[in-house]
């Protein structure tokens, strides 16, 4: 039995429009890109391209770590971290919930957003905190790590973006 030709093409059209071929479909979820998410599981593979038969190149073990999707290819999320490597993570390992990662050196988690407030805390490099709100006239957020709540500056997270309202 012979297949009809319109389903010959629509299937070599799949095989030769993979995202391995170079392309990227953005049209998936209609969330806007790029956009902030953070890892779901303890134990997340990304991969070099949106699909299990693509290779892990890498194995996250940070739940909650904040990652940018820049890309979308059906259910797969292209992403990119905060030390700014970038794959195929599947859409069940991401949550929509947002997460910053504190960078450069120690930082005052402030009682109030002032820089001359006292600390609540003080926050290596490396731990990460879940966003309360980031008002849009300002430069700080409200975050919460490990019980204790403060403000940071954005320019000291990475994980939200300068003008952004959360």
């Amino acid at each position: 039995m012979q297949r009809p030709l319109r389903l010959i093409l629509a299937a070599l059209f799949a095989f030769t429009a993979s995202p391995a071929a170079g392309l990227d479909e953005t049209r998936g979820t209609g969330l806007p890109l790029p956009r902030f998410v953070s890892l779901r599981a303890g134990e997340v593979n990304m991969r070099t391209g949106p699909g299990l038969r693509y290779p892990v190149e890498w194995v996250y073990r940070r739940r909650t770590l904040p990652v940018e999707v820049i890309a979308e290819y059906a259910t797969w999320r292209k992403v990119r971290d905060w030390q700014g490597a970038e794959g195929w993570v599947h859409q069940s390992m991401l949550d929509g919930r947002r997460t910053v990662i504190v960078t450069g050196q120690v930082r005052n988690l402030r009682r109030v957003p002032d820089a001359a407030a006292e600390p609540a805390a003080r926050a290596e490099p490396g731990v990460i905190a879940t966003v309360r709100e980031c008002p849009t006239d300002g430069v700080w957020c409200r975050v919460e790590a490990e019980g204790i709540e403060g403000w940071l500056r954005r320019d000291e997270v990475w994980g939200v973006y300068p003008r952004e309202t959360l």
